[in-house]
């Protein structure tokens, strides 16, 4: 099994200053990256078979994704600021990126074939249905950019909120078996962003059978891997704390069990 921690480091083979592929993670289809775009750089994208979602974390950048393009599309100063924007393209869509003062991007991935000829979208803030999740010490705000109301094939993207001190992702949860409808089949990234940014976040992944059990410490900017388990993160007081979810399977819904042992925290 891959290390659940993925680091950033100096930018590798087509920019990415983070990487994750299913060879290095270990699995079958979640891909993820994160470029940081010096002014008047960009990237171009091209994969015939894998679709992609591209969130802008901050500042802009105008894209081209076939035949369709968009100016100005981002705006915040960092993840904590605002409602995202992201631009949604099918498999065999070539994609070119640029920025004009300099940005930062992450680039979900995730095997497709774009047999229906589904075009090319840009998602806007709005477009984002923001859902508070949770109560108390548990409470975190949710920004669904890519699940299953909007279509793709397989990717399900969304971002999460979490207030110092409380817990997200919590109850634990998992969605580790193809058992429609209770439950489905998702590889998940978590990338994580912390304010302010020396601080740190904690997350566990387990399993039913302990066979996987993991207790990981994550700074700024840092991913952690979920390939199968229950998983839950805790802020620290005093550092707000963002995390961009990347998912896909073999089919393309989002549902999930809770760890029974502490479910019954939601009827409280």
């Amino acid at each position: 099994m891959a290390d659940l921690l993925v680091r950033p480091g100096a930018p590798g083979p087509g920019g990415a200053v983070l990487s994750v592929t299913p060879e290095s993670a270990g699995w079958s289809y979640v891909g993820f990256e994160v470029h940081r775009l010096a002014a008047r750089e960009g990237r171009a994208i091209r994969h015939a078979e894998r679709e992609h979602c591209v969130v802008v974390l901050a500042g802009s950048v105008d894209v081209v994704a076939g035949s369709e393009s968009w100016h100005g599309v981002g705006g915040r100063a960092d993840p904590f600021d605002g409602l995202p924007h992201a631009v949604y393209a099918p498999a065999g869509v070539p994609l070119e990126i640029a920025t004009v003062q300099g940005a930062e991007i992450a680039i979900a991935s995730a095997p497709a074939t774009n047999s229906d000829r589904r075009p090319p979208s840009l998602i806007s803030p709005d477009d984002i249905d923001v859902e508070v999740r949770g109560r108390g010490p548990f409470e975190r705000r949710i920004h669904p950019i890519l699940m299953d109301d909007r279509p793709a094939e397989s990717l399900l993207v969304v971002e999460v909120i979490t207030p110092a001190g409380h817990w997200s992702s919590f109850p634990p949860h998992k969605h580790d078996r193809d058992d429609p409808p209770t439950e489905s089949l998702l590889e998940e990234t978590y990338y994580h962003r912390i304010k302010p940014p020396h601080g740190f976040g904690l997350q566990r992944v387990y399993s039913d059978d302990g066979d996987l059990d993991e207790a990981v410490g994550f700074a700024d900017g840092d991913v952690v891997l979920v390939p199968r388990g229950y998983h839950t993160v805790s802020a620290p007081p005093g550092y707000d704390l963002y995390y961009l979810n990347v998912m896909a399977g073999p089919v393309r819904r989002w549902a999930m069990v809770d760890d029974p042992a502490h479910a019954w925290l939601k009827s409280t």
